[in-house]
Protein backbone atom coordinates (compact mmCIF):
# COMPACT_ATOMS: atom_id res chain seq x y z
CA UNK A 1 0.00 0.00 0.00
CA UNK A 2 1.30 3.42 -0.94
CA UNK A 3 1.70 6.00 1.80
CA UNK A 4 -0.20 9.23 1.15
CA UNK A 5 0.45 12.62 2.64
CA UNK A 6 -2.36 14.96 3.67
CA UNK A 7 -2.41 16.67 0.26
CA UNK A 8 -2.69 13.37 -1.64
CA UNK A 9 -5.52 12.29 0.66
CA UNK A 10 -7.31 15.61 0.16
CA UNK A 11 -6.96 15.33 -3.64
CA UNK A 12 -8.27 11.76 -3.70
CA UNK A 13 -11.22 12.58 -1.45
CA UNK A 14 -12.10 15.69 -3.48
CA UNK A 15 -11.94 13.78 -6.79
CA UNK A 16 -14.17 11.02 -5.39
CA UNK A 17 -16.77 13.65 -4.51
CA UNK A 18 -16.55 15.41 -7.89
CA UNK A 19 -14.17 14.28 -10.62
CA UNK A 20 -15.51 16.88 -13.06
CA UNK A 21 -14.10 19.86 -11.23
CA UNK A 22 -11.35 21.84 -12.92
CA UNK A 23 -7.75 21.67 -11.78
CA UNK A 24 -8.18 25.25 -10.53
CA UNK A 25 -11.17 24.26 -8.37
CA UNK A 26 -9.36 21.18 -7.07
CA UNK A 27 -6.20 23.16 -6.33
CA UNK A 28 -8.21 25.68 -4.32
CA UNK A 29 -9.85 22.91 -2.27
CA UNK A 30 -6.51 21.32 -1.37
CA UNK A 31 -4.60 24.59 -0.90
CA UNK A 32 -2.16 24.20 -3.80
CA UNK A 33 -1.51 26.21 -6.92
CA UNK A 34 -2.70 24.68 -10.20
CA UNK A 35 0.60 23.29 -11.53
CA UNK A 36 1.61 21.36 -8.40
CA UNK A 37 -1.97 20.10 -8.04
CA UNK A 38 -2.01 18.90 -11.66
CA UNK A 39 1.37 17.16 -11.14
CA UNK A 40 0.07 15.41 -8.02
CA UNK A 41 -3.01 14.17 -9.87
CA UNK A 42 -0.85 12.90 -12.75
CA UNK A 43 1.44 11.08 -10.28
CA UNK A 44 -1.59 9.42 -8.66
CA UNK A 45 -2.87 8.40 -12.11
CA UNK A 46 0.55 7.10 -13.22
CA UNK A 47 0.89 5.09 -9.98
CA UNK A 48 -2.49 3.44 -10.67
CA UNK A 49 -4.13 4.92 -7.57
CA UNK A 50 -6.60 6.78 -9.78
CA UNK A 51 -7.89 4.14 -12.21
CA UNK A 52 -10.23 6.37 -14.20
CA UNK A 53 -13.04 8.90 -14.12
CA UNK A 54 -16.63 7.77 -14.45
CA UNK A 55 -20.15 9.12 -14.47
CA UNK A 56 -22.45 7.55 -11.85
CA UNK A 57 -25.74 6.83 -13.60
CA UNK A 58 -29.15 6.48 -12.00
CA UNK A 59 -30.43 2.93 -12.27
CA UNK A 60 -33.97 4.17 -11.66
CA UNK A 61 -33.82 6.81 -14.41
CA UNK A 62 -32.46 4.23 -16.85
CA UNK A 63 -35.41 1.96 -16.10
CA UNK A 64 -33.72 -0.66 -13.89
CA UNK A 65 -36.25 -1.26 -11.14
CA UNK A 66 -34.76 -4.48 -9.76
CA UNK A 67 -31.38 -5.15 -8.20
CA UNK A 68 -30.69 -8.73 -7.24
CA UNK A 69 -27.85 -10.65 -5.64
CA UNK A 70 -27.20 -14.13 -6.96
CA UNK A 71 -25.09 -16.49 -4.88
CA UNK A 72 -23.63 -19.41 -6.81
CA UNK A 73 -22.08 -22.72 -5.87
CA UNK A 74 -19.94 -24.31 -8.53
CA UNK A 75 -19.95 -28.03 -9.43
CA UNK A 76 -16.29 -28.01 -10.23
CA UNK A 77 -13.48 -25.84 -8.89
CA UNK A 78 -10.92 -26.29 -11.65
CA UNK A 79 -9.10 -23.28 -13.08
CA UNK A 80 -10.58 -23.99 -16.51
CA UNK A 81 -14.18 -23.94 -15.29
CA UNK A 82 -13.57 -20.81 -13.23
CA UNK A 83 -11.97 -19.04 -16.21
CA UNK A 84 -14.86 -20.01 -18.51
CA UNK A 85 -17.44 -18.91 -15.92
CA UNK A 86 -15.71 -15.59 -15.29
CA UNK A 87 -15.27 -14.88 -19.00
CA UNK A 88 -18.98 -15.42 -19.65
CA UNK A 89 -20.28 -13.58 -16.58
CA UNK A 90 -18.18 -10.51 -17.45
CA UNK A 91 -19.87 -10.43 -20.88
CA UNK A 92 -23.39 -10.13 -19.39
CA UNK A 93 -24.38 -6.44 -19.42
CA UNK A 94 -26.94 -6.90 -16.62
CA UNK A 95 -24.17 -8.04 -14.25
CA UNK A 96 -22.84 -4.93 -12.53
CA UNK A 97 -20.50 -6.76 -10.12
CA UNK A 98 -19.24 -10.28 -9.52
CA UNK A 99 -17.07 -11.46 -6.64
CA UNK A 100 -15.33 -14.79 -6.05
CA UNK A 101 -16.06 -15.62 -2.40
CA UNK A 102 -14.78 -17.72 0.44
CA UNK A 103 -17.37 -19.65 2.43
CA UNK A 104 -20.52 -21.51 1.39
CA UNK A 105 -20.91 -19.85 -2.02
CA UNK A 106 -18.26 -19.50 -4.69
CA UNK A 107 -19.51 -16.35 -6.41
CA UNK A 108 -21.78 -13.40 -5.65
CA UNK A 109 -23.28 -11.59 -8.63
CA UNK A 110 -25.03 -8.23 -8.43
CA UNK A 111 -27.35 -7.87 -11.39
CA UNK A 112 -29.97 -5.39 -12.53
CA UNK A 113 -33.14 -5.73 -14.58
CA UNK A 114 -36.07 -3.60 -15.61
CA UNK A 115 -38.52 -5.74 -13.63
CA UNK A 116 -38.91 -9.15 -11.96
CA UNK A 117 -39.83 -10.87 -15.23
CA UNK A 118 -36.63 -9.63 -16.87
CA UNK A 119 -34.60 -10.67 -13.82
CA UNK A 120 -36.18 -14.10 -13.86
CA UNK A 121 -35.35 -14.49 -17.54
CA UNK A 122 -31.75 -13.46 -16.86
CA UNK A 123 -31.36 -16.07 -14.12
CA UNK A 124 -33.14 -18.87 -16.00
CA UNK A 125 -31.67 -18.29 -19.45
CA UNK A 126 -28.21 -16.90 -18.72
CA UNK A 127 -26.97 -17.40 -15.14
CA UNK A 128 -28.07 -21.04 -14.79
CA UNK A 129 -26.37 -21.81 -18.11
CA UNK A 130 -22.98 -20.42 -17.13
CA UNK A 131 -20.17 -23.00 -17.02
CA UNK A 132 -19.95 -25.01 -13.79
CA UNK A 133 -22.99 -23.59 -11.97
CA UNK A 134 -24.48 -26.11 -9.55
CA UNK A 135 -26.70 -24.14 -7.17
CA UNK A 136 -28.21 -20.64 -7.19
CA UNK A 137 -29.67 -18.57 -4.37
CA UNK A 138 -31.15 -15.16 -5.16
CA UNK A 139 -32.02 -12.17 -2.95
CA UNK A 140 -33.45 -8.84 -3.98
CA UNK A 141 -32.57 -5.39 -2.76
CA UNK A 142 -35.53 -3.75 -1.05
CA UNK A 143 -33.69 -0.47 -0.52
CA UNK A 144 -30.14 0.70 -1.10
CA UNK A 145 -28.91 2.03 2.22
CA UNK A 146 -25.39 2.85 1.03
CA UNK A 147 -24.29 2.49 -2.55
CA UNK A 148 -20.89 2.26 -4.12
CA UNK A 149 -19.26 5.42 -2.98
CA UNK A 150 -15.81 6.68 -2.36
CA UNK A 151 -13.10 4.65 -0.71
CA UNK A 152 -11.60 5.73 2.61
CA UNK A 153 -8.16 7.25 2.03
CA UNK A 154 -5.75 6.67 4.89
CA UNK A 155 -2.03 7.35 5.49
Amino acid sequence: MKSFDATDRAILQALQRDARQTTAELAEQVSLSQSPCWRRVRQLEDAGVIEGYHARLSRRHLGYGVTGFIQLQMQDHTAEVAAAFEREVVALPQVVACHNLSGQYDYLIEAIATDLDAFSTLVRNKIRCLPGVREISTSFSLKEVKGAGGLPVVG
